[in-house]
This record gives structure tokens, sequence and C-alpha cells, in this order.
């Protein structure tokens, strides 16, 4: 239904005035892809130059980049709270399992942030900037692109126990995967297109040590591979691996195709063909690159949707780490 200000009584005046103003707030809430066209047009360009610089030094920012994407739209919405750095009277997300020592990239953030607080300052929001600069890193290393809507305001606080909650871990079962998914709105096709960012990135030791000695489902030798670099001991925590062992760095579907060879880094991967109701959109994506690339650019703009702050609610950050 369309907005209408149109009044039959004298004595109706207000409330139609209300519900103009509600209707506008509600059209001047939606994202939208040309956001900043007018108020700031530098800011793709200056977001794009970054990022290729960035991966160009070191091409596992990119993963780095879309991984603290995923977490910080999945704990109350895309908002930036991820990018506030603790104080003495708060405590945010980073510290949460499933960031401290993981999470990175925000240094490439600050940099972007500050090249376009140069050219249009307050005006660009670090949650929007998160969201441009994951794109632009899938593209970058070979993947699809997709239309980034604009307009995501910060947030002002951050929450440490829906970190904590919230995002799935390497262990997670099929069912907690789509559990956790649904909890933000998306599907199991989504919650498996969007997995196949692992087919970039990499993972510590300490997170696949269990199912590399003790699962079954895993090839013999990819296991043995795996073992060289983090012994059974516990020594190596910090040891890197490939979630994608064939194109480390590339952008492409051999993820899939990996998990069919049972060669998922994480036990939450091999989740996904193991039997179950996820093994036949894991094979179409593995014989189907432009399938994956499809359904993945769909998912990351419904992900990128999770509950953002518009029009007056939060604020544009100055600098990403605090708020103003």
């Amino acid at each position: 239904m369309g907005c209408s200000t149109r009044t039959v009584k004298k004595s109706w005046v207000s409330l139609s005035l209300v519900a103009s103003i509600l209707c506008w707030s509600a059209v001047s809430a939606q994202l939208t892809p040309n956001f900043y066209n007018k108020t700031c047009p530098q800011a793709l360009p200056i977001v794009k130059a970054a990022i290729t610089q960035a991966l160009s030094q070191e091409a596992r920012m990119g993963a780095s980049l879309l991984r603290l994407h995923f977490h910080d739209c999945f704990v109350n919405g895309c908002d930036g709270s991820i990018l506030l750095d603790d104080t003495t009277t708060f405590r945010g997300e980073k510290s949460a399992g499933a960031n401290a020592n993981s999470a990175r990239g925000f240094e490439v953030i600050d940099n972007i942030k500050t090249q376009i607080e140069k050219v249009c300052s307050g005006v660009v929001s670090c949650a929007d900037i998160l969201a441009l600069a994951t794109r632009d890193s899938v593209v970058e290393l070979g993947g699809p692109s997709w239309n980034v809507t604009l307009g995501r305001r910060d947030s002002r606080t951050a929450s440490l126990s829906g970190a904590n909650t919230n995002l799935p871990g390497p262990t997670s079962s099929l069912t907690s995967l789509i559990s956790a998914f649904q909890a933000q709105g998306l599907s199991a096709k989504d919650m498996i297109a969007l997995s196949g960012a692992h087919t970039i990135g990499q993972s510590r030791c300490q997170f696949f040590r269990s199912r590399i000695y003790n699962e079954s489902n895993i090839d013999k030798a990819f296991a043995a591979s795996l073992q060289k670099n983090c012994p059974f001991n516990g020594a190596g925590d910090s040891n890197l691996a490939p979630l994608d062992s064939t194109t480390a760095n590339g952008f492409d579907n051999n993820y899939y195709k990996n998990l069919r060879s049972q060669k998922g880094v994480f036990h939450s991967d091999q989740e996904l063909f193991n039997g179950g109701s996820a093994d036949a959109q894991v094979t179409t994506y593995s014989t189907d690159q432009q399938a994956f690339f499809t359904d993945f650019a769909a998912s990351m703009v419904r992900m990128g949707n999770i509950k953002p702050l518009t029009g007056t609610q939060g604020e544009i950050r100055k600098n990403c780490r605090r708020i103003n």
C-alpha cells in the first residue's frame, strides 16, 4: 500500500500528519545501494582502492574482513559493534570466545575510515565501510559481486554475551548451524551458501585438532597432512592451516569439492556433507560454481540487512573503535 496524506475531515489533520511522517520514516529507513551518491561519492572508490592495496600485501585479509562482517551482523545486527574497543568501563565483542585472538582486519577498517573522514566527515558509517570492504574483498579474490545496500548507522554499544551466544563454532552440528542462522532470519540454504566463505582463509590448529585425530569422516591422507603442523600433544595451537587446501586464497567452489572428498577442516564444515539434508546443495555447488556465486551473493545481501540501525538510530562514528 502506498503512503497517503489525504484528509477527509479537518479534525484528522494532525493524525494524517503523523501518518505521513511515519510513512516517510519507513521509506527513508530502507537501505539503498546509492545512499552516498550525493553525500559522499568518493566513499566507494576509497574503499575499493584500500582493499586492493590491503589484499596485495596479505591475501588472507580478505577472509578476515568477511569473517568480521559476519561476526558483526550476527550480534544485534550489522551495526559495527564488533569494531568497538574495550575501555575501563565497557567490554565489547572483541574479547568473546569466537573473536579473541582471531578476529582481525580492524586496522584496515581504521585506515579506510580515516581516508573517508578527510573528504566526508561524519557521513559514512563504520558498519557500511565493513559491508563494502567485505564485498570488495570477495571480488578481489575472484568471487562474485553484489550491490551492497547502504545507510546503516553505528551502534553506541556492543554485546559480549551476544557474541558468545550467537556465533556458531567449529564444532557445531548441522542442526545447530541451521538454528543459529534461522535465529538471524536466514534459511538453511543461506547457511550452506554462506559457509562457502571458508573457500578462503585459515584456521588455528586448536580449532580443528579434535577432528583430525578423533573423527572418522575425514580423508586419512588429508588428516595426516594437517597433523604434521598440529601435534596431538597440544603444541602449536596457533599454527595455521588453510580452510580450502586446494586454492587457499581464491574464492571458488573448491570448498564444496573438498567436503565431498571428506576434506573439511572443521567438524562444522564436514557436517554440511555427512549424509544429511545439506548434501544435495553441497553437491550442486561443487559442480556448478555459478550457482554457488549467485546464491552466495544473494545471501550476503540478506545477511547485510540483519537489523540495521537507520534514520536517527545510533550514530556515525568518527572513530570506528569508540563512540563519539
